[in-house]
């Protein structure tokens, strides 16, 4: 009888632990579906809003769904030939410039990972410093002048060649991903230091790889900053560049035409109808800026999701 009731408790206590795991499932799976509608209804609503008609989504009727479809924030936008020229220019600027940053961070992360490096500690030491002090503003504008960089492509590919926090990331893989007995192996063999890298650090590093090249490839397509200071020559603008200009000069024209006296009915309502489609018109922008790389994401998410988790361990 003991032994019935025992097991009868037994039976009792595991139910009750499914119950919990079941009850803690269900809420994991409610809370991340919440958190995935915040994160992604941004995105979703700025695709939706670009397509709709000017005048709904200005005046928030559009919430789940196209209002009016239509193209006319694009055929705006695209009406603007300086739009391709910035596509090309940021299309080169990201794939030279993310290489220059590859060709540096790499083969720099690899050697910083060899603990018999001398003044390995002391190096490092001195890129940490220049993580969290800058020379400013005016004198790297100054620099940068002075080398003949202002107004030319090279400017916006060459600055910023290493990111600290990437050089660290990709130094923490070599030292924690590539066992040490396969770069014994090939010393007994006479492999040269640069054979080393090339035929067993990089064939091994694609999910580090995958990393530094989105990361790099992000930044130098986002990068607006760095060309309003050293461009000033419409034909080297890049799109980012491009997009902000567009969207003030038709804020300008529209307010422009807003503070003349006297004007007629239709002058009126066009003046209105610019104002909602410049309101359509930045969302259409967002979404052509960031289109290329959230097509790009998926195709390297499992190098980028791998090489991210082993490259913050710590070392």
């Amino acid at each position: 009888m003991q032994k019935a009731f025992g097991n009868r408790d037994l039976v009792g206590d595991a139910s009750m632990r499914k119950r919990k795991h079941q009850s803690f499932d269900v809420f994991n799976m409610v809370f991340m579906l919440l958190l995935l509608t915040l994160t992604a209804y941004p995105l979703y609503y700025t695709v939706i809003a670009s397509f709709s008609e000017a005048s709904a989504a200005a005046t928030g009727k559009v919430i789940w769904k196209p209002v009016g479809l239509t193209l006319e924030a694009y055929e705006q936008v695209f009406a603007y030939r300086q739009i391709w020229v910035g596509y090309l220019n940021t299309v080169v600027y990201t794939v030279l410039g993310t290489t220059f940053n590859i060709i540096l961070t790499i083969p720099a992360a690899y050697t910083l990972s060899k603990k018999y490096l001398p003044g390995r500690r002391s190096i490092m030491t001195i890129f940490l410093i220049t993580m969290y002090f800058g020379g400013g503003m005016v004198p790297t504008y100054l620099l940068i002048k002075s080398f003949g960089l202002i107004n030319t492509r090279l400017v916006l590919i060459i600055v910023g060649g290493v990111s600290v926090y990437n050089l660290i990331v990709a130094r923490v893989f070599f030292s924690s991903s590539i066992s040490e007995s396969l770069y014994e192996a090939a010393d007994i063999d006479g492999a040269s230091e640069f054979r080393k890298f090339a035929c067993i650090a990089i064939p091994l590093s694609k999910p580090i790889l995958a990393v530094m090249i989105l990361y790099y490839a992000v930044g130098h397509w986002n990068n607006y900053f760095d060309a309003l200071l050293y461009i000033s020559r419409n034909n080297l603008e890049p799109l980012q560049l491009v997009l902000r200009k567009v969207l003030i000069q038709n804020k300008d024209a529209l307010d422009e035409a807003l503070m003349k006296k006297n004007l007629t009915a239709d002058k009126m309502l066009d003046s209105a109808r610019r104002a909602y489609l410049a309101y359509t018109m930045k969302y259409a922008m967002v979404f052509i800026g960031s289109a290329p790389l959230l097509i790009a994401y998926p195709f390297v998410q499992k190098h980028f999701v791998k090489g991210v988790m082993i490259g913050a361990l710590k070392e």
